[in-house]
């Protein structure tokens, strides 16, 4: 190697022995920093591999490894025959390299009760010893089924162990329902719009899928009725409290008369409940369940919002004469739901203070959606239109007719902000100009200042579009 190049190689010079961990890692963490500190210039070419390896001493499978966590983390991207280039955004900031997360929905790892649930690992592994890894019966943990049960007191819901399947997260519940109570070509209603995982099932079961309206206040009876008139579905799926995407809430009146139709038209109800804990309005809110006297409704928890999405467990509580066969097909998917994972959930919920975590939560997320409401309705009136959201973690807004939220997606991608677009939650129609936004990943601090840009980002991509009339569709 000449000494011009070495000269310049000298930047990615690392002692290894300085940190511990893999030495792709510590590659990979050096030249990050680099291109983050804009001591690589934007679209410069990195070494080649050979080189880099022969330069630090390393096997080239090294630097193998940590140029493709670059190209996967879009610090660097690689053109074919030619080499690693920094992305031309990749070294502006700090700022657009760490994206401003509007499309995630998941709470921060800062929220999760780490501590306290090791300490809940540590009691089960002592008190269940090798049973703690076996399988047990096919509805789940008896005494963590009985403790659900009490928490579901609290929600006004009167059930009973024998009623309650564990899960592995509401998706999976969706998807066994599917399996065990309907047939290809049934029919089943869903709101619209409304959760995408919901829809992925639907779709690959080749039901047949008919949409209604979401209000303010929830579906829209008057269309659900005309519609019933017409068609006899199996199923209704629904989201009534802090609805995913637009955080709507139904009335009471309207959760009632959705179980009159339910009983007049003889169908099921899939209610899928992933926040009714949180009353944001003081409004004693109750799940559809609440109301339930004629086993008409399958509820649905998923704890991926209000404990720690990546334990992936959830509960079913259903009506007696669809539990053996709903069981089965659970069986049949994965045999028991993760017994560690579930006794683990049972210690935490019995002796570390279940509710208290429950309290906090609430705080949290009710703060951040007030802070998140009051800036919306006070700096995006002029330039978008925003769904009636309740509380919760989303609200979903449409931009003026004829724009797309896909382009918006892509454009507001360049600036470091993500969105999620509209057709990802419909079925049927193509919500071209809606799209969602969550603040569930974001500091308190952060949400307003996130907004901000997210809003500048909008009106620069109203203004680029309006001056591309060809992009624009004709009325």
């Amino acid at each position: 190697m000449d000494i011009y190049k070495e000269v310049a190689m000298e930047k990615f010079r690392i002692d290894f022995k300085k940190e511990n961990g893999p030495k792709y890692i510590q590659l990979y963490k050096h030249i990050k920093n680099l291109i983050e500190n804009s001591k690589i210039e934007a679209s410069e070419k990195l070494p080649p591999l050979r080189e880099m390896s022969a330069f630090l001493n390393i096997n080239i499978s090294t630097s193998v490894k940590a140029y493709d966590l670059l190209e996967k983390e879009k610090y660097i991207y690689k053109k074919e025959g030619s080499g690693s280039y920094i992305y031309p955004q990749a070294s502006a900031s700090k700022e657009v390299i760490k994206a401003v997360r509007f499309d995630l929905a998941n709470p921060q790892a800062n929220m999760f009760p780490v501590d306290k649930f090791k300490e809940a690992v540590a009691i089960a592994i002592e008190k269940e010893g090798e049973t703690l890894f076996d399988y047990h019966e096919g509805l789940g943990y008896e005494l963590l089924r009985i403790s659900l049960c009490d928490y579901m007191k609290s929600l006004s819901i009167e059930s009973e162990p024998d009623r309650i399947q564990i899960i592995s997260g509401a998706q999976q519940g969706i998807n066994i329902i599917v399996n065990s109570i309907l047939n290809y070509g049934d029919v089943v209603f869903i709101e619209e719009p409304s959760y995408p995982g919901a829809i992925d099932v639907f779709k690959e079961h080749g039901v047949k899928v008919v949409g209604i309206p979401v209000l303010d206040d929830g579906i829209d009876i008057g269309i659900l009725k005309m519609k019933l008139e017409k068609i006899k579905p199996s199923i209704l799926y629904t989201m009534p409290n802090y609805q995913n995407p637009t955080g709507v809430c139904y009335s009471e009146k309207k959760k009632k008369e959705i179980l009159n139709l339910a009983r007049q038209f003889d169908f099921m109800i899939i209610e899928d409940d992933y926040m009714s804990d949180f009353d944001f309005n003081n409004t004693k809110i109750k799940p559809l369940r609440a109301y339930d006297e004629e086993n008409r409704v399958i509820y649905i928890k998923s704890f991926s919002k209000i404990l720690m999405p990546g334990l992936r467990i959830g509960f079913m509580e259903m009506p007696i004469h669809v539990r053996n066969v709903i069981s089965r097909i659970k069986y049949s998917m994965d045999i028991s739901t993760s017994s560690f994972t579930q006794l683990s959930l049972y210690y935490y919920m019995t002796f570390f203070g279940w509710r208290n975590h429950l309290d906090i939560i609430k705080k949290v997320y009710e703060s951040r959606f007030k802070i998140a409401k009051k800036y919306i309705d006070s700096n995006f009136s002029d330039i978008l239109t925003f769904r009636k959201a309740s509380g919760g973690v989303n609200f979903f807004a449409a931009l003026p007719k004829d724009y797309s939220s896909i382009d918006l997606k892509i454009f507001l991608e360049s600036k470091g902000v993500k969105v999620l677009e509209g057709p990802l939650f419909y079925y049927n129609i193509k919500a071209e100009n809606e799209f969602r936004i969550s603040i569930a990943h974001m500091q308190e601090n952060d949400i307003e200042i996130n907004l901000n840009t997210l809003k500048n980002g909008i009106i620069e991509f109203l203004s680029d579009e309006k001056n591309k009339m060809k992009y624009k569709i004709p009325n």
